[in-house]
């Protein structure tokens, strides 16, 4: 990983896409060791993580992670689950952060040297050559290693560097 120690550098968190990820390659995601890991690589300016929650639950599985990374470095940004009726009658929910985190790194692109994007989302390939644009250098961290890969080709190709999420949790 080509990174340098007094560059400032944020992350960009897509949870459901990480977790996803780290599931397909079957190990947990160590979020301190992760926070660790990139505040040695530069000037770490702020870590956001963006998940939906579910609000009409009494007890939503991703509330301690939230919660636990609120108080440990974490910038948080959730909002609530929509949920609908598919064609089949179905209920479904739907989730997606990808508005928040473009307005994020376009707010601070100019006070970054490096964005680090946890996704392998293809639709974020217009919002990384925006950033570069701007002479931010952008890394993607998400997996090659599943079938299919969880990186779009798109993305991937777009990136100034690519990270193995695989690699990561041997550090």
């Amino acid at each position: 990983m080509a990174f340098y120690p007094q560059e400032r550098l944020a992350l960009f968190i897509d949870g459901p896409n990480l977790y996803n990820a780290a599931r397909a390659l079957n190990f947990d995601i160590d979020y301190r060791r992760l926070l660790q890991l990139f505040q040695s690589k530069g000037r770490l300016i702020r870590a956001f993580y963006y998940t939906a929650i579910s609000e009409d639950q009494d007890y939503s599985p991703i509330r301690p992670l939230v919660d636990w990374l609120d108080y440990n470095g974490f910038t948080m940004v959730t909002k609530p689950m929509k949920d609908f009726t598919d064609s089949q009658g179905r209920r479904r929910f739907r989730a997606s952060m990808d508005i928040e985190i473009a307005v994020d790194m376009m707010d601070l692109a100019d006070k970054l040297d490096h964005v680090v994007l946890f996704s392998g989302d293809g639709n974020f390939r217009r919002l990384v050559e925006s950033v570069q644009r701007r002479g931010v250098r952008v890394s993607v961290v998400s997996t090659i290693r599943t079938q299919p890969p969880m990186v779009s080709d798109e993305l991937r190709r777009q990136a100034d560097m690519f990270i193995e999420l695989f690699d990561l949790a041997q550090h």
